[in-house]
């Protein structure tokens, strides 16, 4: 289509405050799925944390079932960390303006937008940095019986963080959601064969969205405003587990994991190429990370060999939207989630070769919350595989070091976009005028590195 050059001309005087107007009908899309995270236990790690609930192996299982503390015979520390990097790429990427047909003819909005030409940008792709994850975790048998814990880590955590130029960017160019959690936890052991534990979740969440807003129908990168909303809270959790040995070779773990309720306070500003704030507001989030239940049988098939599966079920379905207000406006974004409950199931096994050195490896495979009408170019993700391997050493009695390495694919997965809440301002009566689409494959891939240091009393 071509505009005139009046109609260019007119349209290139709608102001930067004028374009925030569309950024208080959605200031950021927030994407609440598909961001639980793993790494609690290297040791675990090796093994595809398919005994998470059943396999007493370290402190970490005040983490995946805090009824196994009591089976522990000895006090200990376990601390560690996995190095996450993962890798994207994007193609077949597309996007197009669109904008009132009215004002392309110089006229008043007539109300329909029509297309304008592909959306500039760029699709460089490799947008999650690298990322630290750290746990540490204590366990203390009080008597033969009553066992306490404590553990400190990150249940749930993801960040994207896109070019300046991303094709995309009206969607969301950043995202970053993390959740530390601190954890005391006690078991009781009734007999060799049943035990039981609960824990109390203390968590603290922090969360920052981005995305631009176009300030000229030309939708130029270095023009756009950019809208960001952040805020944080804290809330309470809990945790339960039981533990069952009908045999000394067999264990059954359950254990189950709450629901936390957050109310998210803080800012919702929008900010020029120059860094001038021309429009802000209190932001306010309510959003809840969904509760998982873990089962996991670990089988003891000779002396040095150990086999485990495991299946976890979490309840995404409760994330339906996430609507986004303020003091002054109503409402600053509201987007559509409808996620699913989602399953994953895990095989692993651990072999002891010698009283020093202890190999582990591990399948999983993780079902996608998301769908494909609703899935956000915040956190791309589709279903996963993952594949680990991983080593114990102990080199002395009171001491074991753990390495693991797992390597994670993803379907490839599509992304497809459309809003037309753009160029809005008082010569279009606060009507917005322009939209945008973007639609993209995405092929997703990571590493893990782990490493863990476990030292008993």
């Amino acid at each position: 289509m071509t505009m005139n050059n009046n109609a260019n001309t007119r349209l290139k005087r709608l102001s930067l405050t004028a374009a925030v107007a569309a950024a208080t009908l959605a200031a950021g899309q927030a994407q609440a799925g598909g961001f639980q995270l793993n790494e609690q236990s290297v040791s675990g790690q090796g093994y595809g944390h398919a005994g998470r609930s059943s396999n007493v192996e370290d402190a970490t299982i005040v983490y995946g079932n805090p009824a196994g503390m009591s089976f522990l015979e000895r006090a200990q520390f376990s601390a560690g960390a996995t190095y996450v990097k993962a890798k994207t790429d994007i193609t077949n990427a597309q996007g197009t303006r669109y904008i009132d047909s009215g004002i392309a003819q110089n006229k008043p909005p007539s109300g329909t937008q029509v297309p304008a030409g592909s959306s500039p940008g760029s699709n460089d792709g490799d947008m999650v940095p690298g990322t630290l994850v750290p746990f540490a975790f204590y366990a203390h048998p009080v008597t033969d019986k009553l066992a306490f814990g404590f553990g400190v880590y990150a249940p749930f955590g993801a960040e994207t963080d896109y070019e300046d130029s991303f094709q995309g960017r009206y969607f969301g160019n950043y995202t970053k959601v993390e959740v530390k959690t601190a954890q005391p936890t006690v078991s009781y052991r009734f007999n060799d064969q049943w035990s039981v534990g609960a824990g109390v979740t203390y968590n603290k969440v922090k969360g920052k969205l981005h995305r631009q807003i176009p300030s000229e129908p030309g939708y130029n990168a270095a023009k756009d405003v950019d809208a960001r909303v952040d805020g944080d809270d804290e809330a309470w959790g809990y945790n339960i587990g039981v533990m069952y040995r009908p045999v000394p070779e067999t264990s059954l773990g359950l254990a189950y994991r709450s629901k936390v309720d957050y109310n998210l306070e803080g800012d919702f500003s929008a900010v020029d190429p120059l860094g001038n704030t021309v429009r802000s507001d209190n932001a306010y989030l309510d959003v809840t990370t969904p509760e998982t239940v873990n089962f996991s049988l670990t089988q003891q098939m000779t002396e040095n060999l150990k086999l485990m599966f495991g299946a976890s079920w979490v309840r995404w379905s409760q994330f339906e939207k996430i609507r986004v207000t303020g003091d002054k406006f109503d409402e600053i974004t509201n987007e559509t989630q409808n996620y699913s409950n989602s399953w994953a199931f895990a095989v692993g096994g651990e072999y002891q070769l010698n009283p020093q050195w202890t190999l582990r490896a591990g399948v999983s495979l993780d079902e996608t919350p998301s769908n494909d009408e609703h899935r956000s170019v915040r956190i791309p993700s589709d279903d996963r595989r993952i594949f680990s391997l991983g080593a114990g050493w102990t080199p002395m009695e009171d001491l074991t070091i753990d390495l693991a390495y797992s390597y994670l694919t993803e379907h490839s997965t599509e992304i497809e976009h459309e809003r037309h809440d753009h160029l809005a301002s008082s010569q279009t009566g606060g009507k917005p005028v322009g939209g945008a689409t973007y639609s993209a494959d995405y092929d997703n891939e990571a590493h893990g590195f782990g490493a863990q240091l476990t030292y008993r009393f």
